[in-house]
């Protein structure tokens, strides 16, 4: 999943990619180089992000998935917590909302992806950009995620999702400290269990900063060992922003797995 953001804030290219031109050609690229969906965001939802007007994320991602889908063959998602941007970009052509707001009380998002037959990626996070890296706490990170995930699929089949179309994100990075990412990285596995498929977005996220030191144009290498790590664990997706690096890594990775004995 190649990641193109459409804003002026994000964390690692905000702003490259905030004209509508720009957007399209990175998409075209990403795909050049492998990637399988391309993921539209119009928001930031980086730690202490200012939320958006629904007019302003519309204004954002509306031309790019108009252009993209009349270009691309490939599966399109829209990375919002809006309802709204959802529901326009799914009639523009988009197929599946990336969601990190699935932590919310109310059902009307699920109930427009429930109505479209959307794909739907469930995210946790715990508590809204602006506060999730304030104070993040768990008694047992994996066992907390997991019980969320359980009962967002119960909310999600009751409004009307068809439980085959979730996928899910344990949220690296959305409410945690770097050592409940680096658990819920070490208990990929252990979401298997929901027999869904799991997506993983790590690429270029602090936390692999603070393990390296690096800064945030440096941090590819960490990334890919994630990614190898997470597939060899049961995940399905990974969302990127360096496609052509990522795709080389897990080619390689399968291949290798592929010729294992057991």
């Amino acid at each position: 999943m190649g990641i193109v953001n459409i804003t002026p804030d994000s964390f690692s290219d905000g702003g490259r990619y905030l004209d509508p031109a720009a957007a399209v050609g990175r998409a075209l690229e990403l795909i050049e180089q492998g990637a399988e969906i391309l993921d539209l965001g119009g928001e930031s939802t980086r730690p202490q992000a200012q939320p958006v007007s629904e007019v302003e994320e519309l204004r954002r991602v509306m031309p790019v998935v108009e252009a993209l889908a009349s270009r691309v063959k490939i599966p399109l998602s829209i990375d919002t917590m809006k309802p709204a941007v959802a529901r326009a970009a799914l009639q523009a052509g988009a197929s599946i909302v990336n969601d990190v707001g699935a932590n919310r009380g109310e059902d009307r998002m699920w109930q427009v992806v429930a109505e479209t037959g959307a794909g739907y990626v469930c995210v946790h996070m715990q508590g809204t950009p602006q506060t999730m890296q304030l104070n993040p706490a768990y008694h047992d990170v994996v066992a907390e995620v997991g019980e969320f995930f359980a009962d967002r699929l119960d909310r999600m089949v009751r409004a009307g999702v068809r439980r085959e179309r979730v996928v899910l994100d344990v949220g690296i990075g959305f409410g945690k400290t770097l050592e409940h990412n680096l658990e819920l990285l070490a208990g990929l596995n252990r979401f298997t269990k929901f027999k869904r498929p799991c997506l993983l977005g790590v690429s270029r996220k602090s936390f692999l900063g603070k393990l390296s030191g690096s800064g945030t144009a440096d941090r590819l290498p960490g990334g890919l060992a994630c990614a190898v790590w997470a597939i060899q664990q049961g995940v399905q997706v990974i969302r990127t922003h360096d496609v052509a690096a990522t795709v080389q890594a897990l080619r390689v990775a399968e291949a290798v797995r592929a010729r294992k004995r057991s």
